[in-house]
């Protein structure tokens, strides 16, 4: 049979639900979700089988008006990922509805410059059926988007049809991983993001935005377990505080919270130290930007 493969770059406005279609697309937690807006900073890639074709979903940041050098950063990476895919995919909150932002990005895409583009709208669980018609029309006139599929990433509802439809679209060729591969996430990538996950659920205000994670190590350990050392870099004092707690209490927290999800993840015993360390302006130093896996637009 012939083999099908090609890269698919999920785009959207902060909050569209992108990193949950991924993860649903994956049958995996692949990228980290949360209500918190701009909780995406590096572009995730997610190896998908369906029938004989491998479809490579990318996981873009979402996309807004950037004003730190981290945030042109992500909005950059974001559209980098539509260029380079086979087909871009507008993912728009059906709830939220015709947004500056989305039409800011159903903009830019009329463009042409990027190829092949499909829109699909999420959380229709949220929305009365009568209230998707009428966006759907004015989202086609903004775009010559070449179809529209609607599905709930949350509920699953319409996933299988939009993972029937990508499979179909993508270019023959062979496949590009192996086929038991789920991402192209490294280790200590993943252990960083799911950290900074639970720093986003367990904080709040501006403290989830000034933090980001690093792993420093990812070291493999004669019983099978790993040992993971990860600093968290902020960028005021009093989010350092904020952090550990009264007593350490938060800092705990969030760590044991990760930490189960990576050994869930990973299928062995983890050891987690986490080190706060104040860092003031790291979201305009080029290193933190790589550590992410972001370069300058």
């Amino acid at each position: 049979m012939t083999t099908r493969c090609g890269y698919v770059a999920l785009l959207g406005a902060p909050n569209a639900g992108k990193s949950t279609l991924l993860n649903r697309l994956a049958g995996a937690k692949l990228a980290i979700a949360t209500p918190k807006a701009q909780t995406t900073r590096r572009r995730t890639t997610g190896i998908v089988l369906r029938g004989e074709a491998q479809i490579l979903v990318v996981d873009t940041p979402g996309i807004f008006a950037p004003r730190r050098r981290l945030d042109r950063a992500m909005v950059a990476a974001a559209w980098s990922g539509a260029k380079d895919a086979d087909l871009a995919l507008l993912l728009v909150d059906a709830k939220a509805g015709l947004t500056d932002e989305v039409r800011a990005i159903a903009g830019k895409l009329d463009g042409g410059a990027w190829g092949r583009a499909w829109l699909v709208l999420n959380k229709i669980d949220l929305v009365p059926p009568a209230a998707l018609l009428p966006l759907t029309g004015a989202l086609t006139k903004l775009a010559a988007f070449e179809r529209t599929l609607m599905v709930s990433a949350a509920t699953g509802d319409g996933v299988a049809d939009l993972l029937d439809a990508l499979a179909q679209a993508m270019p023959e060729g062979p496949h590009l991983y192996p086929d038991d591969d789920i991402t192209d996430l490294p280790d200590r990538a993943l252990a960083a993001e799911l950290v900074r996950e639970q720093i986003l659920l367990q904080t709040h205000e501006e403290v989830p935005h000034g933090t980001t994670v690093e792993t420093e190590s990812f070291r493999e350990q004669r019983d099978g377990s790993v040992r993971i050392d990860a600093t968290i870099y902020v960028a005021r004092p009093g989010h350092k505080a904020i952090l550990i707690g009264a007593g350490g209490a938060k800092i705990r927290a969030i760590g044991a919270a990760a930490r189960a999800q990576l050994a869930s993840i990973l299928e062995r015993e983890v050891h987690l130290f986490l080190n706060v360390k104040e860092r003031p302006g790291w979201d305009e130093e080029t290193a933190r930007l790589r550590a992410l896996g972001l370069e300058e637009p």
